[in-house]
């Protein structure tokens, strides 16, 4: 990897990880398209500049964390699955799944119909829960079962988690900003993870890239969810769904 690899990796990363497209499957598909294979220090590069991406959020959201306990607490529970199914299948991930450019694509693929399918047949209660504080601990528990599918490469976090909440009575609005706090202990937890797996293992080069990518993710993570809070309010997900086949049938054709 190089200083421009590493900065268009940034980019990407803070572009797609709030968006419903899968921003690991975009940088498993960047690493292709630049000729880069996944070593154990990219797919680490991969999962820490996803952290920066996070930090937007606690940037933008801090008050709510700190300030209301309602919302830490249904933030917490919605993690638990994740955290439990990502330590046991740490390995399959890593190692397999990350590795395979076909998974991504049909994650891509199969994501972007459903996402469609879903749009088109998803009428919002009007007793949907608008408040993230009063969202049911059960329902914060199986929302955090949606976001574990996205442990497979392609699938979206933020795809899998909006898609569960809407299904279980949550305004849009409500499941984005819940995704995007849930993000947080989510990736904290992964990056953490994976440091203490790898660190000690990278060159000084190595952690510069890193931190170069750290911090264009978190600039424009930041710019990208203000656009999805503004998007939202009047569009679906149909035109991400049309944008992720597009994208697995592009590769395809032109690439693999």
């Amino acid at each position: 990897m190089n200083l421009l690899q590493a900065l268009i990796f940034g980019i990407i990363e803070g572009i797609t990880e709030f968006l419903p497209i899968s921003s690991t499957g975009h940088l498993i598909l960047t690493a292709q398209l630049l000729g880069l294979s996944q070593t154990e220090f990219l797919k680490t590069f991969e999962i820490v500049i996803q952290f920066g991406a996070i930090l937007s959020v606690v940037v933008l959201y801090w008050k709510t964390l700190l300030v209301n306990f309602e919302v830490l607490k249904r933030v917490m529970l919605a993690f638990l699955p994740t955290a439990a199914l990502g330590l046991l299948f740490y390995k399959i991930i890593k190692h397999f799944l990350m590795k395979s450019n076909q998974v991504v694509l049909w994650s891509m693929f199969i994501g972007g119909i459903c996402l469609i399918v879903f749009e088109l047949l998803h009428k919002e209660k009007d007793d949907a829960v608008e408040d993230i504080g009063n969202i049911p601990y059960r329902t914060a528990i199986m929302i955090g079962l949606f976001q574990s599918i996205a442990m497979i490469p392609g699938v979206s976090r933020s795809a899998a988690t909006i898609v569960g909440g809407l299904i279980l009575g949550l305004r849009r609005k409500t499941i984005v900003e819940f995704s995007f706090l849930l993000a947080i202990p989510t990736m904290l937890a992964a990056t953490a993870l994976d440091l203490m797996k790898n660190a000690s293992q990278f060159s000084a080069s190595q952690i510069n890239f890193l931190s170069v990518g750290f911090i264009l993710s978190f600039i424009f993570a930041m710019l990208s969810v203000k656009f999805l809070l503004n998007y939202i309010k009047h569009h679906t997900f149909i035109s991400f769904g049309i944008y992720r086949i597009v994208l697995a049938l592009s590769f395809w054709l032109f690439i693999l």
